[in-house]
C-alpha cells in the first residue's frame, strides 16, 4: 500500500511541477530546468517518465549545441525571437497593462486582447437594464 501511495504521491508531484516548467518556458528564467525537475521526480518511480527525460535532454543537449556552432549574427535573431515570443506572451497575460497600471501608465495598447476572458465574470445587469449572461436576476 505504501508503494501505491509513493507512486501517486510521485505522479501527481512530478506532473504539478512539469507543468510549472511549461508554464515557466515563456518567460525568462529556469523553465527548462524545472522541466528536467519534473521528469526526474517522476523518472525515480516510471520507466516511461525515464525514457521521455533521457529523449528531452538529447534535444536539448543538440539544440544547445547547435547554438553555439553558428554565428552572433543568428544566435543574436534566435535571441531575438524568443525574446518576441516571451513579449508576446506577456502582453496576452496581461503583465504589461498590469505593471503599467502599477506606474501609472494606464496606455490602451498595453491592455491584453484577452482581457476580458481572463477578468471576473461580470456582476449586476448589463447595459441597457437585461442582466449579463450566466447572472440569475435578483427577486424582490
Amino acid at each position: 500500500m505504501l508503494d501505491l501511495s509513493y507512486r501517486i504521491t510521485a505522479g501527481v508531484l512530478g506532473t504539478a511541477i512539469v507543468i510549472l516548467g511549461i508554464i515557466a518556458l515563456p518567460a525568462p528564467g529556469p523553465g527548462w530546468a524545472i522541466i528536467f525537475l519534473g521528469l526526474g521526480v517522476l523518472a525515480a518511480e516510471f520507466r516511461w517518465a525515464k525514457r521521455l527525460l533521457h529523449w528531452v535532454r538529447v534535444r536539448y543537449d543538440a539544440w544547445v549545441a547547435w547554438m553555439h556552432r553558428q554565428t552572433r549574427p543568428v544566435q543574436l535573431l534566435v535571441m531575438t525571437l524568443i525574446l518576441g515570443v516571451v513579449a508576446v506572451c506577456a502582453w496576452l497575460f496581461g503583465v504589461f497593462d498590469t505593471v503599467g497600471g502599477w506606474v501609472g501608465i494606464e496606455w490602451a495598447w498595453l491592455e491584453s486582447p484577452l482581457k476580458p476572458m481572463m477578468g471576473p465574470p461580470p456582476v449586476g445587469p448589463a447595459p441597457g437594464g437585461m442582466p449579463a449572461p450566466g447572472v440569475v436576476p435578483e427577486v424582490r
